[in-house]
């Protein structure tokens, strides 16, 4: 065997011990993935307390503590609010589909399907089955996430493991690169370096970037719906924001709820229903037009197509630590294909 294919056989090796690794343990691992997103997000933080005088043990005490109450400050003052909305609006949306169906029955009157020569009952039906699938779907992959992100690990494990996790993380990051750079093979050091650089720009772009974004979008969306009055308004904002981070998700899930909640909450007034609508569309038009030419720009190179197939593949796979690996193992393949094919091209062109 020559030496590439032993270094190919060398890489397969691995990551199929990487995938069983994750396969294995993925009931346990959210506190510590999760604690290696944080401080991978808080490092340059670190890194430029560092260059202000301050070493890096003070660097990441300091840093911890500050995220420590503002994560504190926030539980507290939303933690309540959005638990009792997330409670109701559980207990309250079958009723709010139903009365949607029966909206929807209405509006379909025998006219109406006479003259496109269609069944209004075979229409009435078809819409209840799409409505109660659709429910029914959006259920079972949420379900689906936390049952393979938190079947094992309690709140309260997540809460204690991570902050310890991101503290040492932080404290130690210098000192692991260092090491790790020190097991590379020396013929390749260089063009590994490279790869990694490239792989760290993208998902930090995207990282830092996307998350500011879903923060904003996600403030917008809830300050619009409830300035509208929208029924569950913080929660439906706030949660749409986050599920921003998967592109188109989060204006799917959030516009449609919100439009169900408005339609039974406000009809038949339309006004409010059409406010609720203008509230999603003025978000959609921030986060193309402002938001993300601004934060993101051209960094990320990363297609909405392939970032979308890569979340869903690992939450299918991992649970809700999937969601968490699966950006910057998108972003690893991402790389690592272009740079096969760069090397391809060169060869070809010998």
């Amino acid at each position: 065997m020559n030496a590439r294919a032993r270094t190919a056989a060398f890489w397969l090796a691995a990551l199929v011990i990487f995938v069983g690794f994750l396969l294995v343990f993925r009931s346990i691992l959210l506190p510590f993935v999760a604690g290696m997103a944080i401080a991978y997000a808080l490092d340059p933080i670190a890194d430029r307390l560092e260059r202000l005088g301050l070493g890096r043990l003070a660097a990441a005490v300091v840093i911890l503590l500050a995220f420590l109450v503002v994560l504190l400050v926030v539980v507290l003052a939303l933690g309540p609010v959005l638990i009792g909305q997330l409670v109701d609006l559980a207990d309250n949306l079958p009723s709010y589909v139903e009365r949607l169906q029966d909206l929807l029955g209405l509006a379909i009157n025998s006219k109406v399907a006479a003259f496109l020569g269609l069944d209004a009952d075979n229409i009435r039906d078809s819409v209840r089955s799409l409505l109660g699938g659709g429910t029914e779907l959006m259920a079972t992959f949420v379900q689906s996430i936390w049952s393979g992100g938190q079947a094992l690990v309690s709140i309260g494990s997540l809460l204690v493991v991570t902050p310890f996790v991101v503290f040492y993380l932080l404290r130690d990051w210098p000192r692991m690169i260092d090491w790790i750079d020190g097991l590379l093979p020396r013929d390749h050091a260089d063009e590994i370096r490279g790869l990694a650089a490239a792989i760290d720009a993208k998902v930090a772009a995207f990282v830092r970037g996307q998350l500011l974004v879903a923060l904003l979008l996600g403030i917008f969306y809830a300050a619009g719906l409830m300035v509208v009055g929208v029924n569950f308004g913080l929660l439906i904002g706030l949660a749409s924001g986050l599920l921003s981070l998967i592109p188109y998700l989060g204006f799917t899930v959030g516009f449609v709820i919100s439009i169900i909640v408005a339609v039974v909450q406000f009809w038949p007034d339309w006004i409010l229903p059409a406010a609720t609508v203008a509230v999603f569309l003025a978000g959609q038009f921030l986060e193309g037009f402002v938001l993300q030419p601004r934060l993101l720009g051209r960094r990320v190179g990363l297609h909405p197509v392939w970032l979308f197939f890569s979340l869903f593949a690992f939450a299918l796979l991992f649970g809700f630590v999937g969601l968490l690996i699966a950006v910057p193992t998108a972003a690893a393949v991402g790389v690592l294909f272009g740079h096969a094919i760069e090397r391809y091209r060169a060869r070809s062109d010998c």
